[in-house]
C-alpha cells in the first residue's frame, strides 16, 4: 500500500492524479512533485522498524510510491556507505569530513536509484516502451532496470559519452543511439520520437519519480547519522535530480517531527567552471538558469548547459542557506588522485568535484572546519577510465625481474 496523495505541480500547484502516466504540467510545463499522506506514514511505521529491514533504498517503502509491491523492479540499489575521510579531513583541518559513496550501486552510480524507481511506476502504470536522453550514466541505469522489467529501452547519448556507458547500455539490451552535440540534444530528439515511437520518456524531472528515487539518498543520510543530519552537503550538479530529491526527503522527515534540527543542511551544488549555470545564477540572484553557451568538462555528468528542475535547484540551496561553487578540471584530476591515494575511493570525475568544492569554499571562509561536512561521490572511477587515461601520464612499466623494480 502506498501513502502516495497526488501530484502537484512545483511552480503552479496544479494537480495532478497518479494513477495515469503524467509527464510536466500542462498549464506551466514545470516539473511535478509526489506529496504523501505525511500523518499516516507516521502512524504506520516508526525509525527503529528500519533497522530490521534489507538494506536497500526500498526499506523506505512507505514513503514512495509504488502501489503493490510486485511491481517494483530492483537490482539491490540503495544504502551506500559513508565513509569518514580521516587523511584527507585531517590535512585540510576538518574535524569531520565525510564522503556518500554511490560507485558501489548495482550500475555503478546513483542513477541506480532514480531509475529503478521511474522503471517501476512506468511498469505499474502500463508503460511498455521507454526512453531516455542521457551523458551515459542514466542510460545504463535505464537499460539494466528496463531489461529487469521487460521493457522496450530506447538510449540516445552524446557521441562523446563514455566508452563505458555506450557498452553498457548496448550490453543491457537497450537500443543505443548516439548523436553529434550534448544532452540537449538528445533530448531534443527523444522529445521528437514521441509520437513516431511511442514511447514514454523519463528524462530527468521530466516525469514524476526519478526524484523519488533519489530522495531516497536523504532518508539514507538521517538514518545513517542517527536523524542528526550534517551541516553541509556538497553535491555534483547537472540536471540536479538528487539534490531536490534530498531536499524534499529532509522536509518530508522534518515536517514528520523525525528530525531533530529545526535547521537543515547547507546544500551546495558543485560544478565545472566550465559549465556553471546554476552557479552562476545563484550569485547573480536568478531565479532560473541562462543556458550555458560552451560547456565542456571532464565530467559528463555535470555537463549539463540548462537544467530542467533549475528553479527547484535554486530554491533548494537558497531555502537551506547554501551557495555554490565551480572548480576547474585540474582541480577535479587532483582531487580524484587525492581521493584514491589517500581514502581508497576510485571516484567519478563528478564525485572528485566535491573535494574540490571543499578546499575552494574552505578557503574562502564559506564553510568551516568544524562544521560536519559531506561530499556526495555519485559514481565509481571505472566507467571513465578513457577520461582518466586521456588525462593523466601513466607510464607504467612491463618487467621480466625484482630488480627492475628495486631500480625504478
Amino acid at each position: 500500500m502506498s501513502f502516495l496523495k497526488g501530484l502537484d505541480c512545483a511552480e503552479c500547484g496544479k494537480k495532478f492524479s497518479p494513477a495515469k502516466v503524467q509527464t510536466v504540467c500542462d498549464e506551466c510545463s514545470e516539473p511535478l512533485l509526489a506529496r504523501y499522506d505525511l500523518e499516516r506514514i507516521e502512524g504506520s511505521v516508526s525509525k527503529e522498524d528500519f533497522r530490521e529491514r534489507y538494506p536497500s533504498m526500498w526499506r523506505y517503502r512507505e514513503f514512495l510510491p509504488i502501489e503493490e509491491d510486485e511491481n517494483i523492479i530492483s537490482l539491490g540499489e540503495g544504502f551506500t556507505p559513508i565513509h569518514r575521510l580521516d587523511s584527507v579531513g585531517e590535512d585540510l583541518g576538518f574535524e569531520e569530513l565525510y564522503l556518500k559513496d554511490e560507485g558501489i550501486q548495482p550500475t555503478g552510480t546513483f542513477k541506480s536509484r532514480g531509475l529503478s524507481m521511474g522503471v517501476s511506476k512506468a511498469k505499474e502504470l502500463g508503460v511498455e516502451k521507454i526512453a531516455i536522453p542521457s551523458a551515459g550514466n542514466a542510460a545504463g541505469a535505464l537499460s539494466a532496470y528496463g531489461a529487469k522489467a521487460g521493457l522496450e529501452v530506447y538510449v540516445v547519448m552524446p557521441k562523446s559519452a563514455p566508452r563505458s556507458c555506450i557498452i553498457e547500455s548496448h550490453m543491457l539490451g537497450a537500443r543505443v543511439f548516439l548523436v553529434e552535440g550534448l544532452l540537449p540534444e538528445c533530448g531534443k530528439m527523444i522529445e521528437e520520437g514521441k509520437e513516431k515511437m511511442g514511447w514514454f520518456s523519463i528524462s530527468t524531472t521530466k516525469e514524476p519519480y526519478r526524484v523519488e528515487g533519489k530522495k531516497t539518498m536523504g532518508l539514507e543520510l538521517a538514518e545513517q547519522f542517527s536523524w542528526e543530519l550534517p551541516d553541509v552537503i556538497l553535491y555534483p550538479t547537472g540536471g540536479g535530480t538528487g539534490l531536490i530529491g534530498m531536499w524534499k526527503a529532509f522536509n518530508e522527515l522534518r515536517d514528520m517531527g523525525w528530525l531533530d534540527e529545526e535547521v537543515l543542511p547547507k546544500m551546495i551544488p558543485v560544478q565545472s567552471e566550465d559549465c556553471a549555470p546554476v552557479v552562476e545564477a545563484l550569485h547573480e540572484g536568478k531565479e532560473k538558469t541562462e543556458k550555458w553557451e560552451v560547456p565542456e568538462t571532464i565530467a559528463n555528468g555535470i555537463n549539463v548547459p540548462k537544467a530542467f528542475a533549475d528553479k527547484l535547484i535554486l530554491s533548494a540551496v537558497r531555502e537551506s542557506g547554501g551557495t555554490a561553487v565551480s572548480v576547474s578540471n585540474e582541480r577535479i584530476l587532483e582531487a580524484s588522485k587525492e581521493l584514491g591515494g589517500k581514502e581508497g575511493v576510485f571516484a567519478c570525475p563528478e564525485g572528485s568535484a566535491t573535494l574540490a568544492g571543499a578546499k575552494k569554499l574552505l578557503q574562502k571562509g564559506k564553510i568551516k572546519t568544524d562544521e560536519q561536512v559531506l561530499l556526495y561521490n555519485t559514481g565509481t572511477g571505472l566507467k571513465y577510465i578513457d577520461n582518466y587515461e586521456e588525462h593523466f601520464e601513466m607510464d607504467i612499466p612491463v618487467i621480466e625481474s625484482v630488480e627492475e623494480i628495486s631500480s625504478s
